[in-house]
């Protein structure tokens, strides 16, 4: 009977783990469309992307941990604000903007929350004086487009969850 106890309540845990990784996942996959798309200079597509972000974002994380909970609580506001803003207009400048302070936001969640499920890697641009994470070590930089596409360096590597 002990044995079926500790089964279920590994089974449990791995579910709730599994649901964490998939909503954190789902946001950093839709960070990652945004980033994407500012790197192509698609100011379009960066409001369809961001728009799929606060989607995301306005998705409960459930089982998190009260620390977690802490963490998510304090940048949660502050992410759908820039993606809010980046979903509100096609001015490309401005988006980018905003970028680098959601990018700074979503930084400072994955790496607190350590569910991301592949790793992610932060990079930096001396000229912009901003960050942003990639799903990729290769430098395609969104806040310049084709003008300065691979300024910038690895900063930090976020390992993916087991």
């Amino acid at each position: 009977m002990k044995a079926l106890f500790v089964s279920l309540i590994l089974t449990c845990t791995v579910f709730m783990a599994a649901a964490q990784n998939t909503a954190v996942d789902k946001m950093t996959t839709s960070y990652i469309g945004v980033k994407n798309a500012l790197v192509g200079s698609n100011a379009t597509l960066a409001k369809t992307r961001s728009a799929e972000l606060l989607a995301a974002l306005s998705t409960p994380v459930k089982g998190l941990q009260p620390a977690q909970q802490k963490l998510l609580a304090t940048y949660l506001d502050k992410l759908k604000f820039d993606s809010r803003h980046i979903s509100e207009t096609t001015v490309i400048d401005h988006q980018r903007e905003h970028f680098a302070s959601l990018s700074k936001n979503m930084y400072s969640l994955l790496s607190g929350l350590k569910l991301n499920s592949t790793t992610v890697y932060q990079q930096y641009c001396p000229m912009k004086k901003a960050a942003w994470l990639s799903e990729s070590e290769d430098i395609r930089n969104p806040y310049y487009g084709d003008d300065m596409l691979e300024c910038g360096k690895v900063t930090a590597t976020l390992k993916g969850a087991k």
